[in-house]
C-alpha cells in the first residue's frame, strides 16, 4: 500500500501538468473572428465543441484555412472558405497564414503588379502560405513556388 500511494501521487501529478500544458497549448483568447489553418493532414469538425459530438466534415488538407469565429475552452467554431461551419480541437490549428485560390485560375506574378511577370498560375482550390499582404497583393507560397496574387483571387488569412 504504501508504494502504490506515491505512484498514485506521481500519476495525478502528471495528469495535472498534462492538462496545464494542454491549457498552455490553447493559446490566450484572441479576438473572433481571427484566421487560422489547419495542422494537421486529417482534421475533423464536428457538430459541437466536444468529441462527443459527431462529426460533420472530415478535412485532408494541412494548410487548409479557416476563420475562427468563436473560442470555447480548447474548442473553436470555424468556418471554411465554402461557408461550412463547425468546431475543430484547438490542436488541430495553426496560425500559420495560408489562404486558397478561389478564382478560376490566378496568374501568380514575379512582383505585386498587374505588368510583372506570370512566375506560374494556380488553379481554383490550390493552397498556399502567405508572406505578407498590401495594397491589394500578397505573397503566395505554393510548395517553394512564390508568387504575388491579388487578394481578391483568394480567401484566407489576408488581414
Amino acid at each position: 500500500m504504501k508504494r502504490f500511494l506515491p505512484t498514485v501521487a506521481v500519476m495525478v501529478g502528471m495528469m495535472t501538468m498534462m492538462g496545464v500544458a494542454e491549457e498552455a497549448h490553447a493559446a490566450p483568447a484572441r479576438q473572433t473572428p481571427y484566421w487560422a489553418s489547419i495542422s494537421e493532414g486529417e482534421a475533423r469538425m464536428r457538430v459541437g465543441p466536444s468529441l462527443d459530438f459527431p462529426s460533420s466534415w472530415l478535412y485532408r488538407r494541412r494548410d487548409l484555412p479557416v476563420k475562427v469565429v468563436k473560442v470555447l475552452g480548447l474548442w473553436r467554431q470555424i468556418e471554411d472558405w465554402e461557408g461550412t461551419q463547425g468546431w475543430m480541437h484547438v490542436r488541430l490549428l495553426s496560425d500559420t497564414r495560408t489562404a486558397i485560390v478561389t478564382a478560376p485560375e490566378a496568374r501568380m506574378r514575379q512582383a505585386a503588379n498587374d505588368g510583372a511577370r506570370v512566375a506560374f498560375r494556380a488553379q481554383k482550390g490550390v493552397v498556399g502560405r502567405l508572406t505578407g499582404c498590401s495594397a491589394g497583393w500578397c505573397g503566395f507560397d505554393v510548395q517553394g513556388q512564390r508568387g504575388y496574387v491579388r487578394v481578391n483571387e483568394i480567401w484566407g488569412g489576408i488581414n
